[in-house]
């Protein structure tokens, strides 16, 4: 059974950091690929980063890109998300997510190539 379980979410001001957490088991990390999503209020949720099975490779929002890092420890089986230069745009609730694919994929950033889910951590960034 898939489980994926975020963590390290908070309050933070602008220009700050966090590093998000998934915890991940049911699967061998480094086979697969994860995705990390975001949902603000009142808005749809949004693809923000995914990275490859194996080889890890990754893909970047538009948005986020120069300020989050996607990375894996396989040993841990965590996938992180280090987000540095925080701005109030970025609160929302974070979600990781889990393909039974390797590749990411040029749809990495829609929601119904992802097969399993985390409850999500809130993230709020304000001045």
């Amino acid at each position: 059974q898939v489980q994926l379980v975020e963590s390290g979410g908070g309050l933070v001001q602008p220009g700050g950091s966090l590093r998000l957490s998934c915890a991940a088991s049911g699967f061998t990390l480094d086979d697969y690929a994860i995705g990390w999503f975001r949902q603000a209020p009142g808005k749809e949720r949004e693809g923000v980063s995914c990275i490859s099975g194996r080889y890890g490779s990754t893909s970047y929002a538009d948005s986020v890109k120069g300020r989050f890092t996607i990375a894996r420890n396989n040993a841990k089986n965590t996938v992180y998300l280090q987000m540095d230069s925080l701005k109030p745009e970025d609160t929302a609730v974070y979600y990781c997510a889990h393909q039974w694919a390797r590749s990411c994929g040029s749809s990495w950033y829609r929601e119904a190539v992802y097969d399993d889910w985390g409850q999500g951590t809130q993230v709020t960034v304000y001045s």
